[in-house]
């Protein structure tokens, strides 16, 4: 469940409680986690709902001016059921912490490598992680389609693939496109120390 730019700070502020989507599966439940740009989410309930079911205070809770606007961004999803979730902001993502985390020691290195060369053996297309963490560092804040374009990969699948980059703290998202995280670089840093070291002899 995604959330545009314009809720990130009602998410972030615990006043944004409440989305309606319509799904042909329900794509979160009750009881769950869900992190998101304003933080990590735990999910109170998810009800299936008709459209008179949705009232002004869901939509302010939403995020929305009123029910009307709610609507209106609802309109142009017709398949599937009509959801209200209902959530509680937990605490900051995890994930800023581990990508903001740049102070990586040998075994640190070692343990991104190993989940690194797993990503690749499990991929159905061939090693991917290192060329994806090189292209994000040399065009940060291009387009997805872009990006996916140069690796010769459909944008959708492409995009799967960065975002288990991201869960391991090497990237993160821009407004467009990607950037490295801080401790994207660092990896990327001592890496290549290692392998000039293995070149050398050292």
């Amino acid at each position: 469940m995604q959330f545009p730019m314009r809720f990130w700070a009602g998410l972030e502020d615990g006043s944004v409680t409440v989305a309606v989507r319509r799904w042909r599966r329900q794509a979160v439940k009750a009881g769950g986690t869900m992190q998101s740009r304003g933080g990590l989410l735990g999910i109170d309930s998810v009800e299936i709902v008709i459209e008179t079911e949705v009232t002004e205070q869901d939509a302010r809770a939403a995020g929305y001016a009123d029910r009307a606007e709610l609507m209106a961004a609802l309109a142009p999803f017709t398949e599937g059921e009509l959801y209200r979730i209902r959530f509680h902001r937990i605490g900051d993502d995890p994930r800023v912490a581990l990508r903001n985390d740049a102070d990586l020691f040998a075994d640190d290195v070692a343990a991104i490598t190993r989940r690194l060369d797993r990503l690749d053996r499990a991929s159905t297309h061939g090693p991917w992680t290192r060329s994806a963490l090189d292209l994000i560092e040399r065009f940060p804040a291009r387009r997805a389609p872009d990006l996916a374009a140069m690796f010769g990969r459909e944008t959708q699948p492409f995009k799967t693939d960065i975002r288990k980059l991201k869960a391991m703290g090497l990237t993160e998202s821009l407004t467009v496109g990607y950037r490295l995280s801080p401790r994207g670089v660092a990896y990327r840093a001592a890496a290549a120390g290692d392998d000039r070291g293995r070149l050398s002899g050292g």
